[in-house]
């Protein structure tokens, strides 16, 4: 398989490049920042310069012909404002979408975040003016991001993970449409992701996701 990656250079991202390339498969990995490129190309992958927040979806889309599948593991970043929180996380997703439907790519995971849909509408407006207003924005931006997906006609699967960790992976988790709070490492995520997209698992499912006792793919294959 051929797959896009936005947000390629992410930490989960670069893990799931390497997993990808070692497993045989071509990583595309879309970065906006030149200067990345050398560390995606470390992890096997061939780099696509592209910034999502100035693109269309025309453009985006001559840029991933020949691509069979897309992740979306973008995001504005922990020191980023509330608006990039609505214009990475959310309509770079969308646009993400967009550009695979003008392909004919149905396969699109996205990677969001746990309780997303528990945000505070009253705070999650734009302007926010403290960290946790800031949160409840990326919240509200991960939850409309999931909703649109979910409404496409798509083979889409949503993975919403606990804390992330930079542990070594422990190959077993805990999933469910909601599970009780926890972490789990990068590592672990991206390689849901791997096995999600190859064995072709957990399709139309949205699910959280931390560690726990049941081997990965055994895991996504309970789900669906």
């Amino acid at each position: 398989m051929k797959i896009a990656i936005a947000g390629g250079h992410g930490q989960i991202a670069l893990l799931l490049a390497r997993q990808l390339t070692d497993a045989g498969h071509d990583a595309v990995s879309i970065v906006r920042n030149p200067a990345h490129v050398p560390d995606v190309e470390q992890q096997g992958a061939t780099a696509l310069v592209a910034d999502l927040e100035q693109l269309d979806d025309d453009e985006l889309a001559l840029r991933l012909r020949g691509i069979d599948a897309v992740v979306f593991a973008a995001g504005a970043g922990p020191n980023s404002g509330a608006e990039r929180k609505l214009t990475v996380d959310r309509d770079a997703a969308l646009l993400l979408a967009d550009a695979a439907e003008r392909l004919g790519v149905q396969r699109y995971v996205m990677i969001s975040a746990m309780a997303a849909d528990s945000y505070d509408a009253e705070r999650a407006v734009v302007p926010a003016h403290s960290d946790a207003d800031v949160f409840q924005v990326y919240l509200r931006a991960k939850a409309e991001a999931d909703a649109n997906i979910r409404a496409r006609n798509l083979r889409w699967t949503i993975i919403r993970p606990g804390g992330l960790l930079d542990t070594p992976p422990q190959g077993t988790v805990d999933v469910g449409r909601t599970v009780p709070r926890g972490t789990i490492p990068r590592a672990d995520v991206a390689a849901l992701v791997l096995h999600a997209l190859v064995d072709d698992l957990a399709v139309g499912v949205q699910f959280e996701v931390t560690s726990g006792n049941t081997p990965i793919p055994a895991a996504l294959a309970a789900l669906g």
